[in-house]
C-alpha cells in the first residue's frame, strides 16, 4: 500500500516506514503530522476521488530539522564594478511515514 502526498509544494510517492526530506514543516521532533494524500493505491484499487480521500489520513513523524546544501548565487555586471555575492541555505524537515489509513 502506498499514497501520492502533496508535501512542500512538491508530490512524493510514500509507504509506511518511508522517510522523506520536505520543505521545512512546523513542529517538534517527534510530533505527529498529517499529509494531504492525492492518490491511494492498495494492491490493485487505486482511489483518487476527492470524497473517498477526505476520509484517508497519512500520518508522519518529524524525525529533525535540517538544512539543504549551501548555494552560492553571485551577479556580476562587466566594466561596472557591480559584484554581488549572496549565499542560500534551504530549511527542511526529515519525515518518517508512520500510518496510511
Amino acid at each position: 500500500m502506498y499514497a501520492i502526498v502533496r508535501a512542500g509544494g512538491r508530490q512524493e510517492k510514500v509507504a509506511v516506514g518511508d522517510v522523506l526530506v520536505v520543505d521545512r514543516v512546523a513542529g517538534e521532533t517527534g510530533s505527529s503530522v498529517s499529509l494531504t494524500p492525492l492518490l491511494l493505491v492498495d494492491g490493485d484499487t487505486v482511489t483518487s476521488a476527492a470524497d473517498a480521500l477526505a476520509k484517508t489520513t497519512v500520518t508522519a513523524e518529524v524525525v529533525r530539522a535540517e538544512r539543504g546544501p549551501k548555494i552560492v548565487i553571485q551577479k556580476y555586471k562587466n566594466k561596472t564594478g557591480y559584484k554581488k555575492r549572496q549565499g542560500h541555505r534551504q530549511e527542511l524537515t526529515r519525515l518518517r511515514i508512520t500510518a496510511i489509513g
